[in-house]
Parts: C-alpha cells; sequence; structure tokens
C-alpha cells in the first residue's frame, strides 16, 4: 500500500508545457486544464463540436486565455483527433502533456437483453457507444499522444513527455453494474500495462488515474446519497490536482492512481509486489519466462486479421 504525495511546487514544471486534454470542456477535464493553464502551461481543449460554448466559456475563465485554444473533436473518429494534436501543434509548436479523459457511462444495465421492433434481442448501441468512447478512443488517444511526444527532444529529466489514460475504480472493481464501462475501464488498465515496453524506449511516461465517485453535472442527480452514507467521494478540483502532479513527477511512470477522498494511492506497482502470493511463485516464474519470450519477438507474430465479411 503506497499512499501517494507530492510538492506543491512541482506545478512550477507547468510553465510552458502543451497539454491536449481529450473531454475537457467540463468536469475533471475542464480542472485539470484550468490547473495546468493557472500554472503556466499552453492548453488544447479537445471535447465534441456540441461542448463548443462550454469550452470557450472555459477558456475565457483561464488565468491564461490567451494560452488556450479549442478543436472540436470526438475520441472515435480518429481524423478529427489526428487534427487536434496537429492544431495544437501547430499553435503552441509541440504537444508535451496529454490526458485521455474523454469517457461516458450507459444509462441503463446492458447485459439485460430488450426485444427490438420483431420481437428479437437487440443490440446495446449505448454498450457500443461506451466502448468506443471509453477504451477505443484511449486507445486512440494514446497511440498519438505517444507519435507526437515521440518527436520531441529529450527534457531535462531526461524524458520527452507524459501521457495519462483515466481509468477509474471500476478499472479494478466490477461492483457499479454497468458492464460496459466497468470492461471499458479493465481496458484502460490494459492499455496502461500494455504501453510500457514501447513507452520506456521512446522515453514517454505513461500512467494512469483511478478516481472513485466525483460529482459532476451528469451525476449531480445521485451525489447526495454517498455524502449522506458518509461515503468517500472526490472534488473535480482533487482529481485534477492528482492528474497535474502525475504528470508533471519526472519519477512517475507505469502508476495507476487512485483517489477516494483523503485516499491517494498507488496500485500498479503495488499490484506487482503482490503477484507472488497471488500467483505463487512458480507460476509467476514460469509468466515471467513466457514474457521475455513474447518481448524477444516483439509481441504474437501472427498472421492479419482475416476480414470480417
Amino acid at each position: 500500500m503506497h499512499q501517494m504525495s507530492w510538492a506543491r511546487d512541482l506545478l512550477d514544471d507547468a510553465l510552458g508545457r502543451t497539454a491536449l486534454l481529450t473531454g475537457a470542456a467540463r468536469g475533471i477535464g475542464s480542472e485539470t486544464a484550468s490547473l495546468l493553464n493557472k500554472n503556466g502551461s499552453n492548453i488544447v481543449i479537445t471535447d465534441l463540436p456540441s461542448a463548443g460554448p462550454d469550452a470557450e466559456a472555459l477558456i475565457q475563465s483561464m488565468q491564461f486565455p490567451e494560452r488556450a485554444i479549442f478543436v472540436p473533436a470526438s475520441v472515435t473518429e480518429w481524423s478529427q483527433l489526428v487534427h487536434a494534436f496537429k492544431e495544437g501543434i501547430r499553435v503552441f509548436g509541440r504537444i508535451d502533456i496529454v490526458v485521455a479523459n474523454a469517457g461516458i457511462m450507459e444509462s441503463r444495465a446492458v447485459l439485460e437483453v430488450e426485444a427490438d421492433a420483431n420481437g428479437d434481442p437487440a443490440v446495446s448501441g449505448e454498450a457500443s457507444n461506451v466502448i468506443d468512447v471509453n477504451l477505443k478512443g484511449t486507445l486512440d488517444t494514446l497511440r498519438l499522444g505517444m507519435h507526437y511526444i515521440g518527436k520531441n527532444p529529450l527534457t531535462e529529466h531526461h524524458h520527452r513527455g507524459s501521457i495519462i489514460l483515466v481509468t477509474s475504480t471500476s478499472g479494478y472493481f466490477g461492483f457499479s453494474g454497468n458492464a460496459a464501462y466497468v470492461a471499458s475501464k479493465h481496458g484502460v488498465l490494459g492499455l496502461l500495462r500494455a504501453a510500457q515496453p514501447l513507452a520506456e524506449k521512446g522515453r514517454i511516461r505513461v500512467n494512469a488515474i483511478a478516481p472513485s465517485f466525483t460529482p459532476t453535472r451528469i451525476t449531480a442527480g445521485f451525489g447526495d446519497r454517498f455524502e449522506k452514507a458518509g461515503v468517500a467521494s472526490n472534488t473535480t478540483a482533487q482529481v485534477a490536482e492528482a492528474i497535474s502532479l502525475m504528470t508533471l513527477d519526472p519519477n512517475c511512470s507505469g502508476a495507476c492512481c487512485l483517489v477516494a477522498g483523503k485516499f491517494v494511492r498507488e496500485l500498479e506497482h503495488t499490484r506487482k509486489e503482490v503477484l507472488p502470493t497471488w500467483f505463487g511463485e512458480d507460476l509467476l516464474e514460469a509468466l515471467v519466462g513466457f514474457r521475455a519470450i513474447v518481448q524477444e519477438m516483439g509481441g504474437y507474430p501472427l498472421p492479419p486479421a482475416a476480414p470480417q465479411n
């Protein structure tokens, strides 16, 4: 168990950096953008076109509005994401920080199958949307972040930049019952772990943040139930501070910070420490050997996937 804490003067390193944040017009994303901008960062806000008024209001509220732009982009549209990165580089010269924050949750239990107009089992459009935004969108943001940050020269800390993937406590626990959301956030942890070999090679720090319940505009209708029950919840400011400090910490890499009220715990390095007990040392030794072989091959050398139609 590792309680995480940072010196506040670490925020001084935000000066002159350029951060691109997805889903940043509201909530945790907007709070993070404001904090980084307050400490001197250039900000590229990406969000859906419909979030434009909120994004523009956010920019006008910032300490340095001249250091922020809004680029409409959906994380489910590759060409729009590419444009957002290129526009950020055109305006500010480079991208140093990427926060893959965009995410949604289904409004109903997607494992409960409803009937379509013909009485047949209906596909869940909501489940597909959640996976597309939370997992595929995060994957594409990660890929582009590593691509463009990888072009930067090394900093004084001997890395090129930093990427934060926003997962959730649902990435470790499946108690919410929102199957698509839970699966997508588990998948984000898979991206964090899978990215490490290439990230280390490219001198890019990739970390994740796992907030517990954080009241926002979307969850305002039921947030008071957690408060009345005495359950620890966050503020968007708490989570934004953890994201900002984590992305600026030159010694933080391959980590995931769970934020639940007063608890700010690192989970990924802690997980590695308990693997011998969890798996058994004999099985763990075998799996480590297997992983070494796969890494030598550069991954599974499989043939291209067959067309689906």
